[in-house]
């Protein structure tokens, strides 16, 4: 029950943050919130991570889809795993719906938060919990699993 609600709180996070951003930054350009750090951006990414394979929409609809419902397969019928692999594996559901949803919905993703100082590419809410999903899964895989 913990990881549905995980995964229901990640996708109303990243829809309402993406929201705002078509709302506000579409026409309006850009927001700085630290200058030389960090800045609200809107940007239509029609690729995957780092703008790679761009305009593949179904590819990565159909793609997308098949994972999700491995991971949810896996969640929801092995119940008595570890939380941490729970929680990283909705963390990556969450994230992955929330842009799936976009796909499906515009034909890209919003992405708005980029951070300057070091240049990185603009990435959304949803990139940032299936980051953070994977660190977390990689780390049960590494450490914890098997033990």
């Amino acid at each position: 029950m913990l990881e549905v609600i995980i995964i229901i709180t990640i996708i109303a996070l990243d829809q309402i943050t993406k929201y705002f951003t078509v709302k506000n930054l579409k026409t309006d350009g850009s927001f700085t919130v630290i200058k030389g750090f960090l800045e609200f951006c809107y940007v239509e990414n029609r690729g995957a991570a780092f703008g790679i394979l761009q305009n593949k929409r179904w590819f990565f609809i159909v793609l997308t889809i098949i994972i999700c419902a491995g991971m949810a397969y896996y969640l929801f019928t092995y119940k008595y795993t570890r939380m941490i692999l729970r929680i990283s594996l909705a963390f990556i559901l969450g994230g992955a719906i929330g842009n799936l949803i976009d796909r499906i919905r515009l034909g890209y993703v919003v992405d708005m938060i980029h951070i300057t100082a070091i240049n990185y590419p603009v990435f959304n809410v949803a990139d940032s919990f299936v980051v953070i999903g994977t660190i977390l899964l990689a780390w049960y895989l590494l450490f914890i699993a098997d033990k």
